[in-house]
């Protein structure tokens, strides 16, 4: 069952504030905490162990069966099989090996600017040097340590100090110093099992995004080449070149510069970013007003290409906007841009390669109907996103509550 807590009262405005503590609680140095939790240090709690890298210059090391991580493995809370892979040589000659139920943390490198990846292991792996592995001790649940350094990591990568080429690091002193809020093992466990179960639904949600997204590239295959008819639909497609079929806006009269993007406004601002809508901005002289049938976006220096049906204002430099000729649908255009390969030449201009490119063109009735199709199938997708995104701020909820002890598990 779940026990409630007590609300701290608070004194009237205007006057001193008093906190009463609930019944059954303590203020601790890390703040409110039951009476029965203890706090100790990540250090008291396990061990740490260091990673490797084997000699790349020997072949016989490599390529095995040993799954070896390293920071670009770790973007999923529960690993069982990484990128690149050690043979059983390896161990000792520069990587070693640890067994289920160990932590790793990325305590170096780039992704500590904005994120401080962990996850728990569910096979024996090996491990590079810019992680750390954690060997909880017995009567500790890893699950649970898990759990709070997913929930702690924005206050642990306060701790990371400038290392080599630009990068960041965690000092292990540091990071072993760290206070964790301890229940009484029965509770680690329930607390790291209620928390591993949300993460099992994350984990479905994410897989079925993952295959509806690949239906949907393999229909987009079919269907925008002709190799798949529709229907009812019998005449033969025509290939046009980009100026038959589109039109470049120019976006110079609704154009604002990045220095002028505002965080609210009663314009939507649209650049060439992954972002549908960048900023605002309240520059109603600017607002450019879309046709019916929508424009694509073009980043001219991210090769990003977006489909944008609203009224908005374009966003700073590298922003292009292209408009559907004649008998052409836009969204239809749009799906054929996200089949089309456009070379990658860094921070640069990419318009010009937009210009050798080819459509493969059905009449308008076809064209609408599998813009029709591939809609709802991004409909889907976007409802499963919705889905995913509420049971993350769930699992944001659960964490906040659980791992203070503002909610027991009993």
């Amino acid at each position: 069952m779940i026990a409630g807590n007590s609300v701290p009262r608070v004194s009237s405005p205007g006057t001193e504030v008093s906190i009463t503590t609930p019944p059954g609680y303590r203020q601790s140095e890390i703040g409110l905490l039951p009476d029965d939790w203890e706090i100790a240090t990540l250090g008291a709690l396990g061990r740490p162990l260091s990673g490797g890298t084997p000699r790349t210059s020997e072949p016989r090391y490599w390529n095995g069966d040993i799954p070896w991580i390293s920071s670009k493995d770790m973007k999923v809370s529960r690993l069982h099989d990484s990128t690149d892979h050690v043979t059983p040589l390896a161990l000792g000659n520069g990587t070693r090996l640890v067994q289920p139920g160990t932590i790793l943390m990325v305590v170096r490198g780039m992704s500590l600017a904005h994120s401080f990846p962990v996850a728990i292991v569910e096979k024996p792996v090996a491990f590079n040097q810019d992680l750390k592995a954690f060997v909880a001790n017995a009567g500790v649940d890893s699950e649970f340590v898990l759990r709070w350094l997913e929930y702690n990591q924005s206050t642990l990568l306060l701790l990371a100090t400038e290392a080599t080429h630009g990068t960041k690091r965690i000092p292990t002193p540091d990071l072993l110093a760290s206070h964790v809020p301890l229940p009484h093992p029965a509770e680690q466990r329930e607390i790291g099992e209620a928390l591993s179960d949300v993460d099992g639904l994350l984990g479905t949600l994410e897989a079925l995004i993952a295959k509806k997204r690949a239906i949907k590239q393999a229909t987009m295959q079919q269907l925008l080449t002709g190799r798949m008819r529709l229907p009812g639909f019998l005449d033969e497609w025509e290939t046009k070149s980009f100026d038959e079929v589109l039109k470049r806006v120019n976006c110079d009269p609704y154009q604002i510069q990045t220095s002028e993007y505002e965080t609210s406004g009663l314009c939507p601002v649209v650049d060439q970013g992954h972002a549908a809508i960048v900023a605002f901005s309240d520059r109603t002289d600017k607002l450019f007003e879309c046709p019916a049938g929508g424009v694509i976006v073009f980043g001219d220096h991210t090769r990003i290409v977006k489909f944008v049906n609203m009224n908005f204002i374009i966003g700073a430099d590298g922003t292009q906007v292209l408009e559907a000729r004649g008998n052409a649908v836009t969204k239809f255009l749009f799906y054929q841009f996200l089949t089309k390969s456009i070379p990658n030449t860094g921070y640069n201009r990419h318009y010009k390669f937009l210009l050798e490119l080819t459509f493969n063109m059905p009449t308008p009735l076809e064209q609408g109907d599998i813009v029709g199709i591939l809609s709802d199938m991004d409909s889907e997708i976007e409802a499963l996103e919705r889905r995913r995104d509420k049971m993350r701020a769930v699992k944001q909820g659960m964490m906040e509550q659980l791992l203070t002890g503002r909610v027991r598990l009993v």
